[in-house]
């Protein structure tokens, strides 16, 4: 009696360790996102996204967090050397590709990117995974 009692408890000990390493494993490793095939949640210009953030940027932090944004405007920055962007003195871009030396200064150009937060200091947005959309 005791050894099937014994049985019990050790295969429900390691189906229950099983089931749970098997929950961390895909929760750790789980796919990342593709930005460029997701769809748009919202789209504006970098300066209304920006107007936005002046006005309440608590409740536009969570609105936009984590959100793919389409935005456009005028480069302001462009660092060839990190791929990044700004919009309109307003808006931090770090692309997922090399940018393309085609780009200029005072040029408008479309973007699509995951929202990542707000720099109050700085009063200035940032977006990551940001792809050039034409």
């Amino acid at each position: 009696m005791k050894s099937s009692t014994t049985k019990k408890i050790v295969i429900i000990f390691f189906l229950g360790t099983l089931s749970v390493s098997a929950f961390f494993y895909f929760y750790v490793y789980k796919s990342h996102r593709n930005i460029t095939t997701e769809t748009v949640a919202f789209s504006l210009s970098a300066i209304q996204l920006h107007r936005e953030f002046m006005n309440d940027s608590e409740a536009n932090v969570k609105k936009y967090a984590d959100k793919t944004i389409e935005t456009y405007g005028k480069i302001t920055s462009l660092d060839l050397e990190n791929d990044a962007i700004v919009l309109d003195d307003k808006v931090f871009l770090k692309m997922t590709d090399k940018i393309s030396k085609d780009l200029t200064i005072q040029q408008t150009i479309k973007i699509k990117g995951r929202f990542v937060g707000f720099d109050d200091l700085l009063e200035e947005l940032k977006m990551d995974q940001c792809i050039i959309v034409n």
